[in-house]
């Protein structure tokens, strides 16, 4: 597998070159011409078109990672919907981009931890927003359950979540450690997507 750093040729990052020491810096064409299925391409966020670029070299089978100077939600959603597996700051230190390479090579996806709430809320109002409340899935939760799986598909933390129900957040992540059992789900994302999925078969007997 190989690392390529696509970037203008004006970006030094000496953490990124001390986390991947034989990996070549190359510009958007050189990338399209070497990249390939199996290797690893990181795209600066301040190249143009870069999110077409990013497309282009996932639908190759590259696994790709979107490096940003100035990091925020809109962007890391932007990312994700190229194909991007990660999202991360520019000036990472290199163990934390070795370990996004980690993840992102085993199939999993890297977003900045800050960042996630807004990514994870933004990504279930666009795969079919507020699930409903008599769906299937939601069905094996009690009415709190409900409320504090709908809270957090929309992005709000558990600190919020805990100040909107009058609750601790100790009791959040109680409620949410149930959730997760019972929805047979790991994490937001997975529950996101049950519930979006929900969303989506309750649209189609409507109709």
């Amino acid at each position: 597998m190989a690392h390529f750093f696509v970037c203008h040729g004006r970006d030094e990052i000496p953490r990124w070159r001390l986390a991947f020491p034989d990996s070549s810096w190359v510009g958007p064409t050189q990338a399209l011409e070497q990249a390939g299925r199996g290797d690893l391409a990181w795209v600066m966020s301040n190249l143009d078109g870069w999110e077409a670029l990013v497309r282009d070299l996932a639908n190759r089978g590259a696994t790709l990672i979107v490096l940003s100077y100035t990091p925020e939600p809109a962007q890391a959603s932007l990312a994700l919907n190229a194909g991007a597996r990660g999202y991360a700051h520019a000036l990472s230190p290199a163990a934390l981009l070795r370990q996004v390479a980690l993840v992102t090579t085993n199939q999993g996806i890297w977003v900045l931890p800050e960042l996630l709430s807004s990514v994870v809320g933004g990504t279930f109002k666009a795969l079919g927003g507020r699930a409903r409340m008599h769906g299937d899935t939601l069905a094996a939760l009690t009415e709190r359950e409900r409320v504090v799986a709908l809270a957090v598909a929309e992005g709000k933390s558990n600190k919020v979540v805990a100040r909107e129900l009058d609750i601790t957040e100790r009791t959040v992540k109680a409620h949410l450690g149930a959730i997760f059992r019972k929805l047979g789900v790991r994490d937001r994302m997975q529950l996101i997507l049950q519930l979006a999925k929900q969303e989506a078969k309750a649209l189609d007997v409507d109709q």
